[in-house]
C-alpha cells in the first residue's frame, strides 16, 4: 500500500523529536513491524543473528 510521504522542516531538537513521536503514534502496529524489518534487512542483511541465540559477554574493563 502506497503511502503518501510528508516532509517537515523542524526549528530545533525538541520540534524534531515530538515530530518523530506523532510519526510513530500515526503508523499501525504492522507498519511500525514492516519499518523494523527493513532496517534489519538494511543493517544485517538476509543472514541476521538471532538475538535470543547471542551469548551476552561483559566487556572487560
Amino acid at each position: 500500500m502506497p503511502r503518501n510521504l510528508n516532509v517537515h522542516i523542524a526549528k530545533n531538537h525538541q520540534e524534531a523529536d515530538e515530530w518523530d513521536i506523532q510519526q510513530n503514534l500515526r503508523m499501525s502496529p504492522q507498519e511500525r513491524l514492516r519499518a523494523a524489518r527493513i532496517l534489519q534487512l538494511q543493517f544485517y542483511g538476509k543472514n541476521s543473528p538471532d538475538v535470543k541465540k547471542s551469548v551476552s559477554v561483559p566487556e572487560k574493563l
